[in-house]
């Protein structure tokens, strides 16, 4: 038995289909999470732990994410394996320049070498420059953690044609493409969303359509 991570290709792949191309100084950076929250009855560790994390374009993107369901059981938290319910993948739709975190992958090494330490993962510093280096923001995206929200709010405050949802378990994405914002909302458009009830926004983590978010399957919704 192995842990699945991909529960509908379809929506996978229309997923991948949609994220913008790529520079080729850019990837994506994706993580695969253990959550508390997701099945408290079994985690006592904290609510969010990372279990991968991984670099891919978009023609391996998929081939990224098949190679995470191995074996049950190799995902260990503390003393115990990950629960299969725990699991979530996280991508950031906004891709990431890996220019700009070398750079400041340069610069974090040589401050802990300047500082003489010895227990620190060169590996894990340059991800985590990585993962906070993004390219051009194609998208602006604002978390509700409510499946209680009335999409019809958002057709007097930015034109929705620049809009993508994306359903979660505990509720939706709301993706701004900013290229295609209507110029005269430019201006308000964030503080009117946020109004609305949004509990994050900015270049986020984004669960995967068409993969796991703990027992549930990510997916584009069309409310309009």
């Amino acid at each position: 038995m192995n842990y699945k991570i991909i529960t509908n290709e379809n929506k996978l792949r229309e997923f991948i289909a949609w994220l913008p191309e790529l520079a080729d100084n850019e990837k994506y950076y994706c993580c695969l999470f253990a959550r508390k929250k997701y099945c408290e009855d079994q985690i006592t560790s904290a609510d969010k732990t990372q279990l991968k994390r991984f670099l891919a374009n978009k023609d391996l993107l998929y081939g990224k994410i098949k190679q995470l369901e191995v074996e049950l059981g190799a995902y260990q938290l503390k003393n115990i394996a990950a629960p299969q319910e725990s699991l979530a993948l996280y991508i950031n739709p906004n891709p990431r320049d890996l220019k700009k975190a070398t750079y400041q992958g340069i610069i974090e090494l040589t401050k802990l070498l300047m500082n003489d330490r010895d227990n620190f993962n060169p590996h894990s510093e340059l991800m985590s420059c990585i993962q906070q280096s993004a390219g051009k923001k194609r998208y602006l995206d604002f978390d509700v953690d409510t499946k209680d929200f009335d999409f019809d709010q958002l057709k007097n405050i930015i034109n929705i044609s620049c809009l993508e949802i994306v359903e979660t378990r505990g509720g939706y994405h709301i993706l701004v493409r900013l290229e295609d914002l209507d110029p005269k909302y430019k201006k308000t458009f964030y503080n009117n969303i946020v109004a609305l009830g949004v509990d994050q926004t900015g270049d986020q983590l984004l669960p995967v359509p068409g993969c796991t978010q703990g027992g549930f399957t990510p997916q584009f919704i069309h409310p309009f």
